[in-house]
């Protein structure tokens, strides 16, 4: 007799297929010897070769690209990962797969490959959808699905969300299974979900997170106790950004909400945090070696980056643990008396796809404004999810409501509250 394991192998080898076992066992129960008509009462023939059917193309696979033509010739994946087979399993139906940045390295959406998806709030103008995830903001956007499936290094998520005015969830890192998914950084990856309000997000992340049926607690925004860290995070914003911001902040007050603004310095060492690419650029090195002999086959936005961690040494990368370590317990108890930090998403509207592409300067430039203030919450290993907050027709503007590690549903829960102050929806 076959063991699951076994057949597990043969499947994922090609030796046999769901079709094929489905066969047999039909077979075997129509033996006119047997004991089938006795041992079922109704066989789904039809039904059950339909699902095999189904079963065969999603064991055949399809080729994680990562945005990056240098691997459209990779093999197959052999199985979903765990985040896509959750969703599966919860009766999700899968569109596509979208466009991104190549290799999640960049926050502007850029792709030279297969090109920039144009932000749906001002197509005309060619504004950027903000990145890594920038095929699945466009798509949720646009209405092209319900939920759309990101990765979040330093903003992958709650960036393009933001820009493109839609909620984006980043879970604490450990939450979500990353298996599968091409990583950027071991340290700070995170899989969330973007969708149109943070109650889809919520219903999404218990799916992915394995805790299916989880239910919010519905908390009202009087009482909640908000910290505004005076920081660089509320600094240089702009002018559309800070006037949806403070309106939503005293939206929030009539409501009942205590928001107490006070310094939170460890938030202005961010040039530290992200030295030389930080942790990501490290990593993504080690990861990329075997790739460098096709540099030219990158986007020169992302190879440039990537040969910026061939300088960490491993004493670099043993300080980078301690500083996050330190930055943790230094925002950990700024964060303790709170529900949540408030913040904006994005200190900018999205530029145009001109502005970014002007020079390499001009990206850099771009991609450390829209990823200033999401980074600091990757480094904290916190939870956030970015909620819009602009007046129907203006810019997009996303707020940030964030929290430490292990507080997502609460974090998530007063993020819902503050959203049904905005009444947006």
């Amino acid at each position: 007799m076959w063991t699951v394991a076994q057949l597990a192998r043969d499947l994922a080898a090609g030796r046999t297929s769901s079709r094929e076992l489905v066969e047999s066992a039909l077979a075997r129960i129509a033996r006119p010897y047997g004991e089938g008509p006795r041992a079922f009462l109704k066989v789904y023939e039809d039904a059950a070769r339909a699902d095999a059917d189904h079963a065969d193309e999603l064991v055949a696979g399809d080729v994680t690209r990562a945005g990056s033509k240098i691997r459209a010739d990779a093999p197959p994946a052999k199985a979903d990962a765990p985040a896509v087979a959750r969703l599966r399993a919860a009766g999700a139906v899968l569109l596509g797969r979208t466009n991104m940045v190549e290799f999640a390295f960049g926050g502007v959406g850029l792709n030279p490959h297969y090109g920039t998806p144009r932000n749906p709030w001002d197509r005309a103008g060619a504004r950027v959808p903000g990145g890594s995830s920038s095929g699945a903001a466009v798509a949720q956007a646009e209405g092209m699905c319900v939920m759309a499936l990101g990765t979040d290094t330093r903003g992958s998520i709650r960036a393009p969300a933001a820009l493109c005015g839609v909620v984006g969830w980043k879970p604490t890192t450990r939450r979500v299974p990353r298996e599968g998914a091409f990583p950027l950084s071991y340290t700070l990856d995170s899989v969330g979900p973007l969708a149109n309000t943070v109650a889809c997000c919520a219903a999404y992340d218990a799916v992915l997170a394995g805790e299916p049926g989880a239910e919010l607690t519905a908390l009202d925004v009087r009482g909640l106790r908000l910290l505004l860290p005076r920081s660089s995070a509320l600094a240089d914003l702009d002018r559309e950004v800070e006037r949806a911001f403070q309106a939503a902040l005293r939206r929030f007050a009539e409501r009942g909400a205590l928001i107490d603004e006070r310094a939170v310095p460890a938030l202005d060492r961010q040039a530290e945090y992200f030295k030389g690419g930080g942790f990501a650029g490290a990593e993504a090195y080690h990861i990329h070696r075997a790739y460098l002999d096709r540099l030219a086959d990158y986007d020169p936005r992302v190879g440039q980056r990537l040969l910026l961690g061939k300088d960490i040494s491993a004493a670099d990368y043993v300080a980078l643990g301690e500083l996050r370590t330190a930055y943790q317990r230094e925002v950990g108890a700024a964060a303790a008396p709170y529900d949540a930090i408030v913040m904006p998403t994005v200190p900018c509207v999205a530029p145009t796809i001109a502005q970014t592409e002007a020079s390499m300067d001009d990206y850099v430039r771009w991609n450390m404004r829209i990823l200033r203030n999401t980074g600091l919450v990757n480094f904290l290993d916190g939870c956030a999810v970015s909620v819009p907050c602009h007046e129907p027709g203006t810019a997009p503007v996303g707020l940030t409501v964030c929290a430490t590690a292990g507080t997502d549903r609460h974090t998530l829960a007063v993020a819902a509250a503050l959203e049904r102050a905005l009444e947006r929806h």
